[in-house]
C-alpha cells in the first residue's frame, strides 16, 4: 500500500474526485493454496473514504 498527494487526471476522472484529492493505493495479489499467483489487482482509493485496518496474526 502507498499513499500519494494527490490523483492523477485518470484517476480524477473515473473515480470522480476533486483535484488535490490524495489517494491511496492498494496493490493485492491473490494466490491459489499452492502459493501460484492467479490475480494481482492496483487499487486506487480516495484517502478521505476509506478506513483501512488490518490485524495480523505473529
Amino acid at each position: 500500500m502507498s499513499s500519494r498527494p494527490s490523483a492523477s487526471e485518470e484517476e480524477r476522472a473515473a473515480l470522480d474526485l476533486a483535484t488535490g484529492t490524495p489517494v491511496l493505493e492498494i496493490c493485492r495479489t491473490a494466490f491459489t493454496e499452492d502459493e501460484r499467483p492467479v490475480e494481482v489487482d492496483q487499487m486506487p482509493l480516495d484517502a478521505g473514504s476509506y478506513v483501512l485496518e488490518y490485524r495480523l496474526s505473529s
